[in-house]
């Protein structure tokens, strides 16, 4: 995917938007448990799954959000989907810790905690061949629930290319197979290169990427982990960003690219990093071929706004402001005062009017939305409902449509 040199025709057409995962109805998690003890049937899974996603298509599209997804209720994990149906992937149960990074955020934290460790993981044991679809059929699914013309803002979420390398670093590949990192991205990338085509065949034209690792990179503790291994953090980042490039490299130009960047969300709002964006903006916002950042913003530990000044003016920025982690509403003034605030420092960096720059500005829930794991974050089905309606309701107070 080219750059684009002006605003692209691509960017999404609604300014409310939500990060993808919801909570999971308790019918549906009870059914997922049967599934798993033997007790029902994947046909029987199926039918429940279909239910639940045409109940909350419906309760998005009341709400007013038209960036409608399936919820991920087919997921367990946000990150399920892509790497566990690739070809020359294999699960490793029961992993030590000699697998892992342990300067990953999340894999410290896993590790020091008493009442979790990191599950099952997967390393690259053979050639990488996508050879059957993958997200296709989610997205087809959550794409006859709406009208035809809504097709398009039908959005449907990735995994992140470099999630398991990034964990496993030297140990994520088979070098008997791939002699370096070189042969195993550009087989991992043509793989995500004929996926994105498979789903742009189907009608997808909203895809977002879902990455907490980048926002890693804005985190000290593992910057300087890193080095104390012998690795480069920049080195490492540019590494990652011609990966993604390489993975979107054919996608047309009607077809939007996101870019979801948290600091992690697990069990009762649990986070693993803190750090802010200037780490990586310049690099994150004008070497990455994406269209469109869903950035977290819902609390101090993402940092301020300032790295908001390096974005290009061919480029959107989807505001996190609204908490997916716990249940107290937001107020909607506070809210459009922050918009503004953020409004001002994209104008200042692109040299834009206010009113120029809230145009590559949008507003969501954020962190790994409302449930990255099944069981999901101390919110209600209500509570999710609610918020989606306040930022419906801000988007509308900023920029008169949602």
């Amino acid at each position: 995917m080219a750059a684009a040199s002006a605003a692209p025709p691509c960017c999404p057409p609604f300014r409310a938007d939500h990060i993808g995962s919801l909570k999971r109805p308790d019918a549906l998690l009870a059914k997922r448990n049967e599934f798993h003890e033997g007790k029902c049937t994947r046909e029987e899974l199926k039918a429940v799954e279909d239910q639940a996603i045409k109940d909350e298509v419906k309760r998005q599209l009341d709400v007013g959000i038209k960036a409608v997804t399936d919820g991920e209720f087919r997921r367990h994990m946000f990150w399920d989907g892509f790497h566990n149906n690739l070809q020359g992937m294999e699960v490793i149960q029961n992993p030590g810790r000699e697998l892992f990074k342990m300067y990953v955020p999340d894999i410290k934290a896993f590790f020091e905690s008493h009442a979790s460790r990191p599950g099952d993981t997967m390393i690259c044991t053979g050639k990488l061949i996508r050879n059957k679809p993958m997200y296709r059929p989610e997205f087809e699914y959550t794409a006859s629930l709406v009208k035809p013309e809504e097709v398009k803002n039908v959005k449907i979420t990735l995994a992140a290319p470099e999630w398991y390398h990034l964990r496993h670093g030297e140990h994520a590949y088979n070098k008997d197979i791939y002699p370096s990192e070189v042969e195993y991205f550009a087989d991992l990338a043509k793989a995500y290169r004929e996926e994105l085509a498979d789903l742009y065949d189907a009608g997808c034209r909203n895809v977002q990427f879902d990455d907490p690792l980048l926002a890693y990179f804005c985190a000290t503790s593992m910057l300087e982990g890193m080095k104390a291994e012998g690795q480069d953090p920049a080195v490492v980042l540019d590494q990652y960003i011609k990966l993604y490039n390489d993975c979107v490299r054919d996608v047309p130009s009607d077809m939007v690219i996101g870019l979801h960047l948290c600091r992690g969300n697990f069990k009762d709002g649990m986070h693993f990093s803190e750090g802010g964006y200037e780490h990586i903006s310049k690099k994150l916002f004008n070497e990455l071929n994406a269209n469109v950042y869903y950035l977290e913003y819902d609390t101090e530990r993402a940092g301020g706004f300032e790295p908001l000044a390096d974005l290009p003016k061919n480029k959107t920025v989807v505001l996190g402001l609204v908490t997916s982690k716990f249940p107290q509403m937001e107020k909607k003034e506070d809210l459009v005062k922050r918009i503004n605030e953020a409004a001002d420092i994209v104008a200042k960096g692109s040299n834009q009017t206010r009113e120029e720059a809230l145009k590559r500005l949008c507003l969501s829930a954020h962190m790994c939305g409302w449930a990255s794991h099944a069981e999901g974050n101390p919110v209600t089905r209500e509570n999710v409902i609610d918020k989606l309606a306040l930022i419906v309701s801000t988007a509308k107070a900023v920029w008169g449509d949602a």
